[in-house]
């Protein structure tokens, strides 16, 4: 896998397209996306068809193209595009979109989308040379780099105009080429070795049944997508979860109970620079379980349940200088006492604590509210968010306390 393949595998991209006679090259852009393994789903401007089809853009994109904030009775919801995305890249930007978004307008589906964005935002800009250069598009280009936004400089040749100047939009290969460069920059886990569990375990009762708990795996997920996004090499031990992972620098270790998960950690803890511990692992299991299902009788029924092993307990008794370790407290009551407990009791290097009286935190949830204590008992909160974003917290936190 050649290097821009690498950075953009399994990436998730949002294309924007506006309505500039450059559009012809996003046939080429897309199939380049592809070729280095990107996901890729596009929103056209209404004005952006009439230089390239919808049909052409699904086709290459194998997604359906969205244009209106409502299609076929059904609305696009720019909110969920916004999180999806990895990245957005609008290419071509006309001087009219470029306005829009400098000032916040929010007048089609585009730039609802940029407005409700959680990842990096690339602008490619195009248009004629007196258009460009006039003091207003410059001053919207500087206002879009200061909202943290990155320009994709135009390039200097022909125009549609039959002008030459500044004003080209950047070739395909010149917006990959900045983009990776761009990633590139941002590999602060780059060489580092990272250990994620995530998830539930479960417990076998019999053939049919088991104890478990509502955890999805989402922010265990999401911590590892960040982390491998930032060059990190990612061993994530995932228990029992619907959820896909797919990144070509994380090593999914899929696990069913406590003892699994205890066995994968134990294997590849060792090698780990940084180890999260975000699964909510089973703290009891059947004593005896039964191969074929359970009849139910008239009889009462009682299980007897054994502790399974202390995955952060058993890893802090081997843990080697200079290795990082981080706990999840997921608390009813008493949450701060309670967390900083387990933080000196498992000598972690920080513990994340939620709470269920939360509203919108906890399992199951898109959305989580956490706070972080540090070895030195500092306390840090954070407001209710994505997982996403507070998985890029989490990891914000990390690499300050390792730098």
């Amino acid at each position: 896998m050649n290097h821009k393949k690498k950075m953009l595998n399994g990436k998730k991209v949002l294309l924007g397209i506006t309505a500039s006679i450059a559009a012809y090259k996003c046939a080429e852009l897309i199939r380049l996306f592809k070729k280095s393994g990107a996901e890729v789903r596009v929103i056209q401007t209404k004005d952006s068809t009439n230089f390239i089809t919808p049909l052409t853009i699904s086709t290459l994109s194998e997604n359906s193209v969205l244009t209106e904030m409502v299609e076929d009775d059904s609305w696009n919801n720019h909110v969920k595009l916004g999180f999806w995305a990895d990245l957005i890249v609008i290419a071509p930007l006309t001087a009219n979109s470029l306005a829009k978004m400098s000032s916040g307008e929010c007048d089609n589906l585009l730039l609802a989308t940029y407005l409700s964005a959680k990842c990096d935002v690339y602008f490619a800009p195009a248009m004629d040379l007196d258009m460009f250069k006039h003091s207003s598009t410059v001053n919207n280009i500087k206002k879009l780099e200061s909202y943290g936004n990155i320009l994709i400089p135009s390039g200097f040749g022909e125009l549609a105009s039959g002008l030459v100047g500044e004003g080209r939009m950047a070739e395909p290969s010149e917006i990959i080429n900045h983009i990776v460069s761009h990633l590139n920059e941002k590999l602060d886990l780059n060489n580092k070795r990272i250990l994620i569990t995530a998830g539930p375990t479960h417990e076998n009762i019999d053939a049919v049944r088991y104890i478990s708990n509502k955890s999805s795996g989402k922010m265990g997920i999401e911590l590892a997508l960040n982390a491998a996004n930032r060059g990190g090499n990612v061993d994530l031990v995932l228990g029992p979860s619907s959820l896909e992972v797919n990144h070509s620098n994380i090593n999914l270790h899929r696990v069913e109970s406590a003892k699994d998960m205890f066995k994968m950690v134990n294997k590849v803890f060792a090698k780990s620079d940084i180890s999260i511990f975000a699964a909510a692992v089973s703290d009891y299991t059947p004593k005896i379980k039964v191969n074929n299902k359970i009849k139910k009788s008239d009889s009462l029924f009682s299980l007897t349940l054994e502790k399974t092993k202390d995955i952060l307990a058993e890893m802090s008794s081997i843990k080697k200088e200079g290795q990082f370790m981080v706990g999840f407290a997921l608390e009813t009551d008493n949450e701060i006492d309670n967390a900083t407990t387990k933080l000196k009791n498992k000598n972690l290097d920080l513990i994340v604590m939620n709470s269920l009286k939360n509203e919108g935190a906890g399992f199951e949830h898109d959305t989580n509210k956490i706070t972080i204590i540090d070895k030195d008992f500092n306390q840090f909160d954070f407001e209710l968010k994505s997982k996403k974003e507070v998985a890029n917290d989490i990891i914000n936190f990390i690499i300050s306390k390792n730098a």
